[in-house]
């Protein structure tokens, strides 16, 4: 119900920054199309296949946008999306790595493993909120903006963007639900045991890690690694991710430019 909330209130969105006046907008060094009337639904205008109007490329990224979000949000949601995909999963912190081989050395597999897999599900927990953040990250897109997602050359031009304008609302976000699900989840138990184990082996130094701090930037990392896969398939085209007439339309487009 919160994911087809947000999704309303994108649509929302994107009607009213296609209103917007575009008068200043070339000044970017950007050279824009006509802005026309262009078309809004997944139905591309076919008055002119080879030319595309403000308006369409604007739906176009938003949608593409819009609809990697979504996607990266619900395969790192659901119970192991961080734990069982190595390109995200969370491991001991590094400056601690030391504590997990010493463990592991003496036989304390089980402990290890547990504290790792808390980490990932309290990771897991935060990232459903990612969503209202990304929203509102596209309600401040300009069509400049758009256009420079759309024309930059990069492959991941889009994920640069929401590093830039949502990893500071992200941390606010992410930290106090991560805090909360560490202690459900008993991460902090399972450190405490570690740290506590480690520092009275022999010539051992202690260990302090601010976990929250920790967990909350890898569980941010690992949601822009998805988003970034989810970009490339589009632009690429990768399975027909390129779902509708608006997104092959614009980003095969692109493709020419």
């Amino acid at each position: 119900m919160k994911q087809l909330k947000n999704i309303q209130i994108f649509g929302l969105i994107s009607a009213a920054l296609l209103l917007t006046s575009c008068d200043a907008l070339n000044q970017g060094g950007i050279t824009l199309p006509p802005q026309g009337t262009g078309s809004t639904s997944s139905t591309p205008s076919n008055s002119n296949p080879g030319t595309i109007t403000q308006t369409e490329a604007t739906t176009g990224v938003k949608q593409a946008l819009n609809n990697g979000l979504q996607e990266s949000i619900k395969t790192l949601s659901i119970k192991n999306g961080f734990l069982g995909d190595a390109a995200v999963k969370i491991l001991m912190p590094e400056e601690a790595r030391k504590v997990e081989s010493a463990l592991r050395a003496v036989g304390m597999n089980k402990l290890c493993d547990q504290f790792i897999a808390s980490m990932n599900h309290a990771a897991e927990s935060a990232v459903k909120e990612a969503s209202g953040v990304f929203v509102n990250s596209l309600s401040k897109m300009t069509v400049n903006d758009a256009f420079s997602i759309l024309l930059s050359g990069q492959q991941d031009a889009a994920t640069n963007y929401f590093k830039k304008t949502t990893s500071s609302e992200l941390t606010i976000k992410f930290s106090p639900i991560i805090q909360t699900a560490m202690g459900q989840n008993n991460v902090t138990t399972y450190w405490n045991q570690l740290t506590s184990a480690y520092n009275k082996l022999p010539l051992s130094n202690k260990i302090e890690t601010n976990l929250t701090a920790y967990v909350t930037q890898k569980a941010i990392d690992g949601l822009f690694v998805k988003v970034a896969d989810q970009e490339l398939k589009i632009r690429k085209n990768i399975g027909g991710a390129r779902s509708s007439g608006i997104l092959e339309k614009v980003f095969g487009w692109a493709d020419k430019q």
